[in-house]
């Protein structure tokens, strides 16, 4: 739960910026990859990032239009300019907020628990699917970008 907008700041551009590195190594001709049929796809999973932040901020009380959830591009570059769009947008309504409104409790999924948690399930949630994400990736034959630390093939370099 973070206590400080800095701190939340501060981590959220990090994340954002591993997020960036993952969705740029997306291309049209992968998005339809998933693990198994049926399942989720780099191209869902990319534009569940880029649309997902918006829902969470508004549970907290920011000011970001996302994009429409229902409505998956069908290219990549579409993907990373609308995540990277609801990113900026999340930083900076996030500081418009005080250290002591994160302590503020709001209603998330029916249950009233404070800004600052719902703020890190934001990053939270976001490094999941950026996992998921990665793994297709590989499978796809697609460049896997270092988020914390080397890839294999960083490594290998």
């Amino acid at each position: 739960m973070y206590r400080k907008v800095s701190d939340f700041i501060s981590d959220w551009d990090n994340s954002v910026q591993g997020t960036i590195n993952v969705l740029e190594s997306l291309t049209d001709d992968k998005l339809d990859q998933a693990i198994v049929e049926d399942h989720s796809t780099l191209g869902w999973l990319g534009w569940h990032l880029a649309t997902a932040p918006g829902f969470f901020a508004g549970l907290v009380g920011l000011d970001v239009k996302g994009e429409d959830p229902n409505h998956m591009p069908n290219t990549a570059s579409t993907i990373v300019q609308a995540y990277k769009k609801v990113a900026k947008d999340i930083h900076v309504q996030a500081e418009k907020l005080s250290d002591e409104q994160l302590l503020e409790e709001v209603d998330s999924f029916g249950a009233k628990i404070p800004r600052g948690a719902v703020l890190r399930t934001i990053i939270d949630h976001q490094t999941h699917h950026r996992g998921q994400m990665t793994v297709l990736l590989r499978q796809a034959g697609l460049p896997v970008p270092g988020i914390m630390g080397p890839t294999k093939e960083e490594s290998q370099q």
